[in-house]
Parts: structure tokens; C-alpha cells; sequence
């Protein structure tokens, strides 16, 4: 009678496995480094352009390989999550994470770090997507709530910390290691990571795993190739024949791709991206502002760090910690949205574009008034306002998006999530970055800054007319 009691209820722990408190912890410290990387490497680019005898085009391919890598392999890396089990998928992606940063840290030219930071990417999009699949499969109620709050705040403080980190490491020069601490440093985090995930991540994987969808993997990698490839490459390259080609080539990869995800959904096969996903108002409403929302962001910390550092003539550390208002408020801010989402619903969201466009318009006075003297003192009103703003955008956004994800399917709709998230990010360097680049001769350092500052303002608008169409709740 014993064992017929007990043994149920074995393997009723067995099938819902709870991620603890240090289990959180580990998720998010991993959740961290694929971000911090994107941007650490935005301060260093001159350092390393100097030292490796790299020109501008490769310097960019130091860039744009990791985020194109991590973009296109991310929704792979989410359904190889729940076909062998996204601890260990997390474990080896941690562990190849850490390799590569140390490959991109000895890296001896230019060339060899550009394919060590591709392989870097490849790592980060095999590692990410198991993060959010663990949250959702192995956290419940106002647990899960508390912790996709935690993960959206770990996500805006990471964009923000990695251009700070890049230019305090880069100005230490510790052990005379120059630009290359800003890869070291990961190799320590992560093997410590490696030590917490082996006690605390719990396995877990769906219940029906669906086998990979080859010519949607492929399509989906092509679609995106065509668009981030030109858009990060054509201008440090002159916009030769194949970005244009490329880009044309985009809308009918992408067609193509959704031809065959629909049909391939509608025989009863399993796609790379089902088409039925998006049947979920709150992941298809959610997505569509997750665009506007992470072009801004990205393409500001892009142009400030620029404006600040060229223009303003501020060292990195200096550029850096301008920004570091932003960071402190919207921890703090971040940590309150599970309240206010319970208490006012997804109008938190519209509230907080309108207060990120009042942080831009308090950064575009200080740019047309204080300019070139705009310093920390001149940017804290708007920085600090706009970071508040983000905050209750960018963490209850994302657990909107994944609200209504059923358990078996959070390792590709955490994959489609940080998928769009990415390739939006590349897009907001690429767009806005460019636009500021190429005003810049024309029309001045400081009006090129106000204006990409007011196009991104226009950005800030769509987000809080979208955010209307958002279900008032979030379950």
C-alpha cells in the first residue's frame, strides 16, 4: 500500500520540477551575457581597430557576425531545447558561450576574432531561448510572474551595463590586456554558471517533442540573412550591388518561409515556427511592439555612445556612466511592474511610452542647449526619466508575449520571442545608427542627434498607440 501511495506522488515531483531561488539566479546571470556581449563591443571598436590594424568594414563584422549568428540560430536553439532537454541544452550552449569568449579574447588578427565572435553568437542562441523555456515549464503563478519581471529587467539593464562594462574594462587595461578583457571577463562568469546550473537548473523538456523542421530552419535563416546582412554591412561598405540584391531577395525569402510553415501546420507536421502561435493575441499584439520598441532602444544606446564620445569629446568611461542613471531607475522601477500589471493591467505599458517620450524630449533639449557640453549633470533628467519609461515596457512586454504559451511549446515561443527581440535590436543599430552617421557631415553632430533622438521619439509613439491594442490583462 506504501509504494502504490508513494510512487505517484515520486513521479509527480519527477514531471513538475520547481526552479528554485538559485536556479532563478542562474537562468538570469546566462540570460545576461548574450546582451552584455552585444553591446560591450560598441566602445571597443576603436581600440580594437588600432590594435588589430582592422578598417572599418571588418570592424563592423565584429558586430554584426555575432548578432546576425544569434538572431537566425535562435528559434532552433529554442525547438533543440524541447526535443533534448533544455538544461542540456543550456549546459552546452553556457559552456561553448565561454570557449568562444575566450577565443574572441586571444583572438591573434582581425579575421579570427570575427569567426570567434560568429561562433559566439551560435553559443548565445543555443544557451538564450532555453532560459525562458525553463521560466515557463518550471515556475507557476505569481512565481512566474515575479520571475518574467526579473528576466525583462535582467534584459534592459544588460543593453545599458555592456556599454558602461565595455568602457570601464577597456580604460583599466587590466594586466595590459586592452580590449581583450571585455571577452575575458566572461570565461570566470561562466564557469561559474556552469558550477550553479549543475545544482540548481532543473531538466525539462516538452512532452511531445517535435523533430526539427528542416527547409523552415533554412528559409528562416535565409529571410534573415537578406535583411540583417545588408542592413549592418551596406554602409561600412558602400552599399554595393549584393545589399541591395539582398534586400530585395527579403520579402521573398520571407514569403517563402511562411508558405512553408503554413502548410507544413495545416498536414499536421510540426514547423519551425507554427503559424497556429500566432492565434495568441497576446504573443502576436506583444511582438509587434517588442519592433519598435527594441529598434529605439538599441539605435539610442548606438548614436549616444556615438554623439557623447565623437562629438561631446567624453572618454568611454565618461560616455559609459552618462548612462548609468538609466540602469539604476530602471532596476528599480522594473522590479515594481508585477504590481502595477496586476493593479492596472496592460495600460502599465502605454503609461510608459508616454514617460519614455517625455525622458527623449528632456534629452533632445539638453543635446540643442548644452551642445558640445552635455555631460552627466546635462543628460540625468532625461536618461533617468526615459530609463523609467523602459521599464515598464520592456519586462511586462515580454511576459505579455509569452502569458498564454502553453509548457510544451515555451522553447520555440521563447525562441520566436528573442528572435524578434534581436533582430530588432540589429535593426535599430543599423537604422538609426545609419541615419545618424549619414547626417552627420551634412547638417552637424548635434542636429543629427536631435533628429534620429525625434525619429526614434516618432518610434516611442507607434509603441504607445500599439500598446492600446494589448488585452487589458495579463494571465
Amino acid at each position: 500500500m506504501t509504494e502504490t501511495v508513494t510512487t505517484p506522488a515520486v513521479r509527480t515531483r519527477a514531471e513538475s520540477p520547481v526552479l528554485s531561488g538559485p536556479g532563478l539566479f542562474t537562468v538570469l546571470l546566462a540570460a545576461a551575457l548574450p546582451l552584455v556581449d552585444f553591446f560591450i563591443v560598441n566602445v571597443a571598436l576603436p581600440t580594437i581597430g588600432a590594435d588589430l590594424a582592422a578598417g572599418e568594414s571588418v570592424l563592423e563584422l565584429v558586430v554584426a557576425g555575432y548578432g546576425v549568428a544569434y538572431a537566425v540560430l535562435l528559434v532552433l536553439g529554442g525547438r533543440l531545447g524541447d526535443l533534448f532537454g533544455r538544461r542540456r541544452l543550456f549546459l552546452g550552449g553556457m559552456a561553448a558561450f565561454g570557449l568562444t569568449s575566450l577565443a574572441c579574447g586571444l583572438a591573434p588578427g582581425a579575421w579570427s576574432l570575427v569567426a570567434a565572435r560568429v561562433a559566439q553568437g551560435a553559443s548565445a542562441a543555443a544557451m538564450l531561448p532555453q532560459v525562458l523555456a525553463t521560466i515557463q515549464a518550471a515556475t507557476s503563478g505569481g512565481r512566474r510572474a515575479r520571475a518574467m519581471s526579473l528576466y525583462g529587467a535582467t534584459a534592459g539593464l544588460s543593453m545599458v551595463a555592456g556599454q558602461i562594462l565595455g568602457g570601464v574594462l577597456v580604460a583599466a587595461d587590466i594586466a595590459g590586456s586592452g580590449w581583450r578583457s571585455i571577452f575575458l571577463v566572461n570565461v570566470p562568469v561562466v564557469l561559474l554558471g556552469l558550477v550553479l546550473a549543475v545544482r540548481f537548473v532543473p531538466e525539462t523538456r516538452s512532452q511531445r517533442p517535435e523533430p526539427v523542421d528542416g527547409p523552415g530552419t533554412v528559409l528562416l535563416t535565409v529571410s534573415l540573412l537578406t535583411l540583417l546582412a545588408p542592413l549592418t554591412e551596406g554602409r561600412a561598405a558602400g552599399w554595393p550591388l549584393w545589399t541591395w540584391l539582398s534586400l530585395a531577395a527579403f520579402p521573398l525569402a520571407a514569403a517563402a518561409f511562411y508558405a512553408v510553415e503554413r502548410r507544413a501546420d495545416r498536414q499536421g507536421r510540426t514547423p519551425l515556427v507554427p503559424p497556429s502561435l500566432f492565434a495568441l493575441a497576446s504573443l502576436r499584439r506583444g511582438l509587434v511592439l517588442m519592433l519598435p520598441f527594441s529598434i529605439g532602444f538599441s539605435g539610442f544606446m548606438f548614436v549616444i555612445a556615438l554623439a557623447l564620445q565623437q562629438g561631446a569629446g567624453l572618454g568611454p568611461v565618461q560616455a559609459g556612466l552618462a548612462l548609468a542613471p538609466m540602469a539604476v531607475v530602471f532596476l528599480f522601477v522594473s522590479l515594481a511592474g508585477p504590481r502595477l500589471i496586476a493593479r492596472f493591467g496592460t495600460r502599465v505599458v502605454t503609461a510608459g511610452a508616454v514617460v519614455q517620450g517625455v525622458g527623449v524630449l528632456l534629452i533632445v533639449l539638453a543635446a540643442w542647449r548644452d551642445w558640445p557640453h552635455l555631460d552627466f549633470g546635462s543628460l540625468l533628467p532625461g536618461v533617468a526619466v526615459a530609463g523609467a519609461g523602459q521599464a515598464l515596457q520592456l519586462p511586462n512586454l515580454m511576459r505579455i508575449v509569452m502569458s498564454e504559451m502553453p509548457p510544451a511549446r515555451a522553447g520555440v515561443g521563447s525562441g520566436v520571442m528573442v528572435t524578434t527581440q534581436q533582430s530588432a535590436l540589429a535593426l535599430g543599430v543599423a537604422t538609426l545608427g545609419t541615419l545618424f552617421l549619414t547626417l552627420v557631415p551634412h547638417q552637424g553632430m548635434r542636429d543629427a542627434l536631435v533628429i534620429t533622438l525625434l525619429v526614434q521619439l516618432a518610434g516611442i509613439v507607434l509603441t504607445g498607440l500599439l500598446s492600446l491594442r494589448l488585452p487589458r490583462t495579463v494571465g
